[in-house]
């Protein structure tokens, strides 16, 4: 089973300033053509997030209508790393 793809669709700005090393950056606008560029099957396991969910949901809802069938707005970057456990490294060194 393929391991799930996991997708910042916040700008390049804000990536800059926080993201989560080995994340695929797309910006929300451009999520379809690019997840289509990326050849992933239709039902690949794929989790979006931004800032604060709102564009997540807006590129799920892409993926959606496009056809893909295992699509997760994740939320935040902060949902995110709380869901695959992982720490932020700021968080670390307090």
């Amino acid at each position: 089973m393929a391991e799930p793809v996991w997708i910042d669709v916040r700008s390049a700005e804000e990536h800059k300033l926080d993201n989560i090393e080995g994340d695929i950056r797309i910006t929300h606008t451009d999520v379809l053509p690019e997840v289509t560029n990326l050849y992933l099957n239709k039902d690949a396991e794929i989790h979006l997030y931004c800032r604060s969910g709102r564009r997540a949901g807006k590129a799920m809802s892409d993926l959606i209508q496009a056809g893909y069938t295992n699509v997760h707005n994740v939320g935040s970057i902060d949902d995110a790393r709380q869901t695959r456990g992982i720490v932020d490294a700021l968080e670390a060194v307090r």
